[in-house]
């Protein structure tokens, strides 16, 4: 297994996963971001599948934050990677399992549209409050803002049910309370916890880089070995 799927969170580009793919690409990782923000969770659902399809074999699949709901619904995936991520059952959506924490919905500000975007000053503090000033100042101005409803979406399948996983409990959080993400880690095949804020692809790239090769390196072991179990 050589190919890996970065699938960010709410108001993310895919240029904030720029480091940790460009780390993978010079190893010879096949990384493919794509991009979301489509206006629903079945239609961001639809993009992460047109990328893994896309690829030759099934790849480790990261879901960031809501990210997770989207790789929830996905075939085809070697490794599920759930960081900080929402790991929803039958009938549930993001803001059902608990959502976001009451000081990222502090930062909100709505727009005459029903989108929302970010505070520029709170996101920072809660989405990089580990990272430098000016890489975090950095990324808040990459954030985008986000069409109404996605945190609400429930995925129509639930590949964590047949696919391996790994779930990311990061500790220092400020966006989804460490205490759920707990709760949601054990649905997964194995849990680690960092000692993280919520975006450790933004101030700490190598610890992700670090776990998605150990994970190409095990589901390749164990595809070579037993059999790569998918959902497709």
């Amino acid at each position: 297994m050589t190919a890996v799927v970065l699938v960010p969170g709410l108001y993310h580009r895919s240029e904030h996963f720029a480091v940790v793919a460009e780390r993978l690409r010079t190893t010879g990782t096949e990384v493919v971001v794509p991009e979301l923000h489509r206006g629903s969770l079945l239609a961001d659902t639809a993009a992460a599948q047109a990328a893994i399809d896309a690829l030759q074999e099934p790849p480790v699949v990261l879901g960031h934050s809501y990210g997770g709901s989207v790789i929830t619904g996905v075939r085809g995936a070697g490794h599920l990677v759930y960081l900080a991520a929402f790991v929803p059952d039958v009938g549930e959506s993001a803001a059902g399992l608990g959502g976001a924490s009451p000081q990222l919905h502090e930062a909100i500000s709505p727009g005459p549209d029903g989108s929302t975007s970010l505070h520029p000053d709170r996101a920072a503090a809660i989405l990089y409050g580990d990272c430098p000033e000016p890489l975090a100042a950095w990324a808040v101005a990459l954030l985008r803002t986000q069409a109404p409803g996605c945190g609400r979406g429930v995925p129509e399948r639930h590949s964590w049910k047949r696919t391996p996983s790994t779930y990311v409990v990061c500790a220092q959080d400020r966006a989804i309370d460490p205490g759920l993400q707990r709760k949601m880690a054990s649905r997964c095949t194995e849990v680690r916890e960092w000692q993280t804020g919520h975006s450790p692809f933004v101030g700490q790239p190598d610890l992700v880089v670090e776990l998605l090769q150990e994970l190409l390196a095990t589901t390749t072991s164990r595809g070579r070995g037993e059999g790569v179990t998918t959902a497709r």
